[in-house]
């Protein structure tokens, strides 16, 4: 349900935001607000009480986002809290900014390695990336797995690529678990 929710306003934003030719400001202002949400998290709590009026709220909303952020990010919060959707705002956000991302051609790729690669190591990983997928810019986020033993596995959205020592050596004990001693 949670996944519909923030697909539905995200997708409402998204749109909003081509229709007024404000993606790029709603971008950034998304990731204001995101940041804002994390480091406050006592606001959708706040929201959240359940002996606060919604006009009240609506009013919080208000007094905290306007003239901060762009009138239509503020209405589209005010919009959001009105329809009782504030617990869901991190994600519809984080869709958000993950499908203007997509529409200007930027991956996202998570790189786990069991020791850290130097920088000419990171942009081999990124040109390469950047070769094989339809992506023109990459976000990267490094990671080190002293479990991996070598190698490395990569995620973008919902594909991975393990080409870990840990993964190989799990495959041959499959395969070894599979032959029968006769």
């Amino acid at each position: 349900m949670a996944k519909l929710i923030s697909k539905t306003y995200g997708d409402a934003l998204f749109d909003l935001a081509m229709e007024e030719k404000q993606l790029d400001e709603l971008w950034q202002e998304s990731e204001l607000v995101l940041k804002a949400l994390s480091e406050n998290p006592d606001f959708i709590r706040l929201l959240s009480h359940p002996n606060i009026t919604e006009e009240e709220k609506l009013e919080v909303v208000a007094e905290v986002f306007k003239g901060r952020v762009s009138d239509t990010m503020t209405g589209f919060l005010l919009l959001v809290v009105g329809k009782e959707r504030y617990k869901e705002l991190p994600a519809i956000l984080t869709y958000f900014i993950d499908r203007v991302k997509e529409a200007k051609k930027i991956g996202v790729a998570y790189v786990t390695t069991a020791v850290p690669l130097d920088e000419a190591g990171q942009e081999k990983v990124e040109k390469r990336l950047l070769e094989t997928t339809s992506y023109e810019k990459m976000e990267m986020h490094y990671a080190v797995d002293e479990s991996l033993i070598g190698g490395m596995v990569i995620r973008i959205g919902d594909r991975v690529v393990d080409s870990s020592i840990q993964t190989k050596i799990e495959d041959l004990k499959r395969q070894l678990l599979k032959v029968q001693l006769k």
